[in-house]
């Protein structure tokens, strides 16, 4: 039989702006299906990410700016549409990456159980450079072996750096023009090469 793959569930506003480009950049990183798509030959991936929002604008796809940013940096921007969050989503998630911390205490509130496996995108970030990669499994471990295990690894770390809302948060471009999307890449997409960094070899 085979095995389930490893659930991603990347949450922000509207899932039109930053969670959809988390959703396709970590996708790319980690060798993962997403939502609507998998990886080329990929009949049974190990790792799936997907995204939705607290406030969720259905069926809408990202938006232009989001889009533009998410295909000149070499992901697919197509064949997206957003969803409202909902508790089974969580439910069914291993890990939960949420854009603030209004977003992870909405993803908590929905589903309390998946506490110990909710970041934010950027604490997760911080918190990996805490986790030695000897602790992570070895020759043979697949990228999903990897990010299973580094996941409680993240958890029980938390509170050794203390952290403000402003080094979790990524700001809402959504209706603020070029310069406010310019602002939450310059933020997501160090975090996310930072959690993909972490559990690939």
């Amino acid at each position: 039989m085979t095995p389930d793959p490893l659930r991603v569930l990347v949450v922000c506003t509207g899932n039109v702006c930053r969670s959809p480009a988390v959703e396709r950049l970590l996708a790319t990183g980690l060798g993962a299906a997403y939502r609507g798509k998998r990886q080329r030959g990929a009949l049974a991936p190990a790792i799936e990410v997907s995204s939705a929002g607290t406030a969720a604008m259905v069926g809408a796809p990202m938006t232009p700016e989001t889009a533009h940013i998410v295909a000149a940096l070499g992901h697919d921007a197509e064949a997206f549409q957003a969803r409202q969050l909902t508790s089974s989503m969580v439910q069914r998630a291993d890990l939960v990456l949420a854009l603030t911390r209004d977003h992870r205490s909405a993803v908590v509130e929905l589903h309390p159980a998946a506490v110990r496996r909710t970041f934010t995108l950027r604490e997760l970030a911080r918190l990996v450079a805490l986790v030695e990669p000897s602790e992570l499994p070895g020759a043979g471990a697949t990228t999903a072996d990897r990010l299973r295990a580094l996941i409680p690894l993240a958890a029980v770390r938390r509170g050794l750096l203390p952290a403000l809302p402003a080094d979790d948060d990524v700001p809402d471009p959504y209706g603020r023009g070029e310069a406010a999307y310019r602002k939450s890449f310059t933020l997501l997409v160090p975090a996310v090469d930072a959690v993909v960094a972490a559990v690939r070899r």
